[in-house]
């Protein structure tokens, strides 16, 4: 006959302490005095007791889950640009006794049937929603009082706390790399311009022009194409070189797009970089294993993951609503795409690190897969 299973009620009757104050102990929350807590734990490890998720939540009323959530269109792509900052708010959250869960929503929302199961069921704490999803969906948790923390998004309709990539440096800093290497004709091409993180990287790419006297040159811009995937940078430096320029340099906002307006130039023949330099923005895992290899803008992935359960946690736990904005720095990663030694370049006060790379891979190969924002 199998033993049965000890539970919290069991390591209370045996302490004769309360399910509350035996929850509080297990939990790692609130003040128990030393002497009890001694007292719960030694009656835990003697029963060989591992808490239930409904155990945990007795004492506190809470499910012990956070909701992740991003759109269709973001988990399906093949660089997994979000699946890395799911991943810093999976190692972050088992620090705060957490699970994550996840899942994904389309375009559009409606809550007679697009309601997300772990919402309607009530089975989280709180919610993180990574990526640019639809503000009734953002409306709709916020009706349920259930804290939200964005990641890589801010609504314009409402304040929410929000973990971001300073974005704007980070453009400044790929452009200004470009104008010391002597360049004065630089395309920037994006696509999903109402962004926010697009919007601030158009910002400091027109801000870094205007600084050194350079006039703007509408022609030399793309930012309405449909989406951020390799074959919308293709599409955008093609519309670019139709209109009769030729600029010397482009930057892309995001990797995707770098690659694809790198594929296309080589196809025509251009030269990278003797011919025309190319920048990225992420820094994706590939974007070091091409040839050349892709000088890009280095985001944080897993440490935006992590600030977002850090700050959502602690909106749960002090039932604070206040909004709090967190730009995670970022890095110019420079590499053979700008004719340049590899090395990285920090903003003032940060270390420089060296950016080795042994194995590359054809542009050729991986740009008709790479698809993400």
């Amino acid at each position: 006959m199998q033993k049965k299973r000890p539970t919290i009620k069991d390591v209370a009757r045996l302490s004769g302490l309360s399910l509350s104050t035996v929850s509080l102990v297990i939990n790692k929350r609130g003040y128990v005095s030393r002497e009890t807590r001694e007292k719960v734990q030694k009656i835990v490890r003697d029963l060989s007791y591992h808490p239930t998720r409904s155990a945990r939540g007795l004492a506190s009323k809470t499910s012990g889950n956070l909701g992740f959530i991003l759109s269709d269109y973001h988990f399906s792509q093949a660089e997994p640009f979000y699946t890395k900052i799911f991943l810093g708010t999976e190692f972050e959250a088992r620090n705060h006794n957490y699970y994550i869960l996840l899942t994904t929503v389309g375009k559009s929302f409606n809550k007679a049937h697009d309601v997300p199961r772990f919402l309607l069921e009530r089975n989280v704490d709180g919610v993180i929603i990574a990526g640019k999803v639809t503000g009734k969906l953002i409306d709709y948790i916020d009706g349920l009082g259930i804290p939200i923390v964005l990641v890589d998004y801010e609504s314009k309709k409402r304040r929410h706390s929000t973990v971001v990539t300073d974005n704007r440096t980070g453009a400044r800093m790929a452009v200004q790399h470009l104008l010391d290497f002597g360049h004065r004709s630089v395309a920037f091409i994006a696509g999903d311009i109402e962004h926010p993180s697009i919007a601030e990287r158009f910002a400091g790419y027109k801000e870094v022009l205007h600084e050194h006297d350079i006039v703007l040159d509408e022609q030399l811009v793309v930012v309405d194409q449909p989406t951020l995937w390799g074959n919308d940078g293709a599409e955008a430096i093609e519309t670019i070189l139709r209109r009769g320029k030729r600029p010397t340099a482009v930057f892309a906002a995001n990797d995707a797009m770098a690659i694809g307006c790198a594929k296309f130039l080589r196809d025509q023949g251009v030269k990278i970089p003797a011919d025309m330099a190319v920048v990225g923005f992420d820094d994706i895992e590939m974007s070091s294993h091409l040839e050349p290899p892709l000088t890009t803008v280095r985001v944080l992935k897993e440490e935006m993951g992590k600030l977002a359960v850090l700050r959502l946690v602690d909106m749960i736990r002090s039932k604070s609503r206040a909004v709090v904005t967190t730009h995670v720095p970022v890095e110019l990663v420079i590499r053979a795409s700008t004719m340049a030694l590899p090395q990285t370049i920090q903003p003032e006060g940060h270390d420089v690190q060296v950016d080795e790379v042994d194995t590359r891979t054809s542009i050729t190969q991986v740009v008709d897969t790479l698809r993400y924002p």
